[in-house]
C-alpha cells in the first residue's frame, strides 16, 4: 500500500463554531497532520497571508462576518497566486449563483461541517493528496453514493468519492492491495438499476481509500456511466 498518507499535511479550519472547528480538528491532529483554527474572517486572511507557504488546504465557513463569502473568497485568491486548494463547509452555501461564483474562484469543493469525525478525513484525502487520488487521466465527477465490493469471499459496503468513465474511486479505512481483483455493485443517481462490474485495484492510500479501475463492464452500463460522466463533469482550470 502507498505511504503517501502518512505524510503530514497542515490545514487551516475557519469557523465561528468551535464544535465544528474542535472535530475537525481532532480528525487531523489523531492522523497526525497539523490543524490551524481561526474563528473570523480577519483572523482566516491574517493567517493565510502569514503562513501561505506551510499550507496545503483550507477547509471554510463561508460566513464568517457580515462580509460576502464570495468576497472573502475572491481576499484569498489575491494573496494566493499558487492556488492553494481551498473547500467550503456546505452547509453555508446558500445560492447556486454562489456555487458558481466559488467555482469561477476555483474552489476545489465542498465538505459537510457535520460529518462524523472518522468521515472526516476520508472527505478530506482527495485534496490534501491529490497525486494519489487523481490517477486516470480522464474527467472524474465528485459522487458520494453507496457501493457494494465484494473481494475473495469478503463482501463490503462504502461511500465513493469520484467517478470516470474508466473507474471508480470510494473512501475506506481498509483499502486493498494494489492489483487485486475485485467485483462492484452501484446504482448511478436517478437511475432504476444496479451497475456490476469486475474491477481492479488501480491504487491504494492506507486509511483513506482505493481506486479501482474498470475491466469488465457490459457495454449498456458502460454507456451509462460514460452519459453521466460527460453531463456532471466540469473542472475549474488554474488561469
Amino acid at each position: 500500500m502507498s505511504t503517501a498518507a502518512t505524510s503530514a499535511k497542515t490545514v487551516l479550519i475557519a469557523d465561528d463554531t468551535a464544535f465544528v472547528r474542535d472535530r475537525f480538528k481532532t480528525a487531523l491532529e489523531g492522523a497526525g497532520h497539523r490543524a490551524v483554527t481561526v474563528k473570523s474572517a480577519a483572523e482566516l486572511l491574517a493567517r493565510v497571508r502569514a503562513d501561505l507557504s506551510q499550507l496545503d488546504l483550507v477547509v471554510m465557513d463561508l460566513r464568517l462576518s457580515n462580509t460576502s463569502g464570495i468576497e472573502l473568497v475572491r481576499s484569498i485568491r489575491k494573496l494566493d497566486p499558487t492556488r492553494l486548494p481551498i473547500l467550503v463547509f456546505s452547509g453555508t452555501i446558500a445560492t447556486a449563483d454562489e456555487v458558481r461564483d466559488l467555482a469561477a474562484l476555483g474552489v476545489a469543493g465542498y465538505v459537510n461541517e457535520y460529518s462524523a469525525v472518522q468521515h472526516i478525513l476520508p472527505s478530506l484525502a482527495p485534496h490534501l493528496f491529490p497525486d494519489d487520488f487523481n490517477r486516470r487521466g480522464s474527467p472524474r465527477v465528485v459522487l458520494g453514493i453507496p457501493i457494494a465490493y465484494r473481494f475473495g469471499n469478503t463482501i463490503a459496503a462504502a461511500l465513493t468519492l469520484n467517478l470516470s468513465r474508466g473507474g471508480i474511486a470510494i473512501r475506506t479505512t481498509s483499502p486493498l492491495e494494489n492489483d487485486a481483483k475485485v467485483r462492484i455493485r452501484f446504482r448511478l443517481p436517478g437511475s432504476k438499476r444496479d451497475i456490476d462490474a469486475g474491477s481492479r485495484v488501480a491504487w491504494s492510500v492506507q486509511r483513506n481509500g482505493m481506486g479501482l479501475q474498470f475491466e469488465k463492464v457490459e457495454p449498456a452500463d458502460q454507456a451509462a456511466i460514460d452519459e453521466f460522466v460527460d453531463a456532471h463533469f466540469f473542472s475549474s482550470r488554474k488561469a
